[in-house]
């Protein structure tokens, strides 16, 4: 199994009554990934959306870019880049040019996007965003050999393609897919990439174990990563309910997607866990040695900074997250 990695992640929401603007919310966060990467994080993810009223982040590779020029460890990605929204060689290039500043520090984590205001916005219909995101991996696939290629398919069609700048990293940025339903986990077993399940245990993670399993490949050889996040307290009373309300904002507009698009809302069955862990440096260990040995995550992110929080109201769980959990939890795992 592939070595734990742990991180943060972030979707750059700022509720209106934050009392702070977006230029100031950007800088504070930049300033809290430089000490995430002194302290010991991983990793740094990102969510994307579109034409969210609280300025959702729709642009994550700018982001990553300034946050590469002040680290020197942490690995960037995506949980998740929307594919039907993003050229896939536009993509390329600009992967490319982040792959070179950071020193081959970043990855890409790809999903079909559901909220129909965001397909209206981008001016084409949902039932599109099968075949956008399919030629959209698999295009961007042929640009990470290095190579020049042509393609043709349904959406997209091209000659003569070569990626310039090269990536640094051999094959380009390693690739992953969201999934919440039996497809999604048949797409990522189709295209051998890393995985990213969400939703209905029994509907995307079972399927895609079956998947691999089926075709002679071993699941424990891929990354499963997920956004889960913790809160590292030795006094839950006090220090959970600001970080509740924060989360209830969060999952709101998720709801309200679910809700608009039909999908992901309403069914029945066993999820895959993504409830925020609360408790001391012992119990978070002990949840997230049972969640990593279920699922066998490899990857696990925590969101750093919830809607409407300022960095220093997470910086002593985030602390003793990386500087004592997280070591504790890698000497456990291969203990």
């Amino acid at each position: 199994m592939p070595e734990l990695r742990v991180g943060v992640c972030y979707d750059l929401r700022n509720p209106p009554d934050s009392g702070v603007s977006d230029q100031f919310l950007y800088a504070e966060i930049l300033d809290q990934v430089r000490w995430l990467d002194a302290i010991g994080a991983d990793l740094v993810w990102f969510t994307e959306h579109h034409f969210v009223d609280d300025g959702y982040l729709p642009s994550w590779i700018p982001v990553a870019g300034a946050m590469s020029s002040v680290t020197e460890r942490v690995r960037f990605g995506t949980d998740i880049c929307l594919m039907p929204f993003n050229h896939p060689i536009r993509l390329a290039e600009d992967l490319a040019v982040l792959d070179n500043l950071s020193g081959g520090r970043v990855e890409l984590g790809v999903g079909m996007g559901y909220a129909p205001h965001e397909f209206r916005g981008f001016g084409f219909p949902v039932s599109q965003r099968v075949s956008l995101m399919d030629e959209g991996i698999e295009v961007l696939q042929r640009c990470f050999t290095g190579e020049r290629f042509n393609y043709r398919g349904k959406r997209y069609q091209f000659d003569d393609v070569i990626i310039t700048p090269g990536y640094v990293q051999d094959g380009g940025p390693p690739l992953w897919i969201a999934a919440m339903s039996e497809a999604g986990a048949a797409r990522a077993a189709r295209y051998n990439t890393n995985f990213l399940p969400q939703g209905l245990k029994r509907r995307a993670f079972d399927p895609w174990v079956a998947e691999l399993t089926d075709s002679g490949r071993n699941p424990a050889d891929y990354r499963v990563g997920i956004i889960r996040s913790i809160l590292v307290t030795d006094d839950r009373g006090a220090d959970w309910p600001v970080i509740r309300t924060a989360e209830r904002y969060r999952m709101q507009l998720y709801q309200r997607f679910f809700e608009e698009s039909g999908q992901g809302f309403g069914e029945k069955g066993e999820p895959i866990p993504q409830t925020w862990i609360v408790g001391d440096v012992d119990s978070c260990v002990e949840e997230l040695k049972a969640f990593i040995g279920e699922f066998g995550i490899t990857d696990i992110v925590t969101m750093a900074m919830p809607p409407g929080l300022r960095a220093e109201q997470m910086s002593d769980s985030l602390e003793r997250l990386f500087k004592e959990v997280v070591p504790r939890l890698k000497v456990e795992l291969v203990a």
